[in-house]
């Protein structure tokens, strides 16, 4: 009976060993441990010319006055372009168009005058020959008055020109200053001791020689 208990167990535990799937067993392989390293430790001279990279002093922008004062003659609000001013460009073409448009407005009215003043003198008709009141005295002086805004137009249109590229090069000239550590302009509180106040707001202006 014993013998018959013993074979039993025997064949039992056969047939449990070979239900295991071998996805449950673990494999492990054995990499070689004797391989060089592709990793290249960075020099001395690199790591000092690493550090001296970036504790440089980060390189100010300069512009040039004459070219940003060619550009902006050549084609008003380039001159701020070049300085990367941006937001000055439609303040420059808006000022320089809406001068541009009252000249030309202005010349129009100031050629319908003209043409009636000289038909009324040779006694001929024209575009204001029906409105009552209207005479040569009223035409002429009429005229003059367009003529003369046209021509304030024309000084405004042409001043607005020479600011722009006056603001141009000025800009492009103080741009290193105001990039100047030397020299700065910031809001701070003032303290008076001899006021009710004790304190208002305020801007100072440093400057380190």
């Amino acid at each position: 009976m014993q013998k018959f208990t013993i074979i039993f167990l025997v064949l039992f535990s056969i047939s449990t060993f070979a239900q295991i799937s071998p996805k449950d067993t673990i494999r492990v392989e054995n990499y070689p441990t004797d391989s060089v390293s592709t990793k290249q430790v960075p020099s001395e001279i690199e790591v000092l010319t690493d550090i001296k990279e970036s504790n440089a002093p980060v390189k100010a922008m300069k512009f040039n006055p004459t070219k940003a004062g060619l550009y902006s003659a050549i084609l008003p609000g380039l001159g701020q372009y070049y300085n990367k001013k941006y937001w000055k460009i439609p303040i420059v073409w808006g000022g320089i168009g809406t001068g541009v448009g009252v000249t030309l407005w202005n010349q129009k009215q100031y050629n319908r005058y003209r043409d009636a003043f000289v038909a009324e003198l040779n006694g001929q008709e024209h575009e204001f020959s029906n409105i009552p009141g209207v005479t040569k005295e009223v035409l002429g002086r009429t005229q003059d008055r367009v003529k003369r805004q046209r021509d304030y137009a024309i000084a405004i249109t042409s001043l607005v020109y020479i600011l722009g590229i006056v603001d141009a090069v000025v800009d492009a000239h103080l741009y290193e200053g105001r990039k100047d550590p030397d020299l700065a302009l910031k809001p701070t509180i003032i303290f008076d001791e001899f006021g009710k106040a004790n304190s208002k707001a305020g801007l100072s202006l440093s400057y380190n020689f």
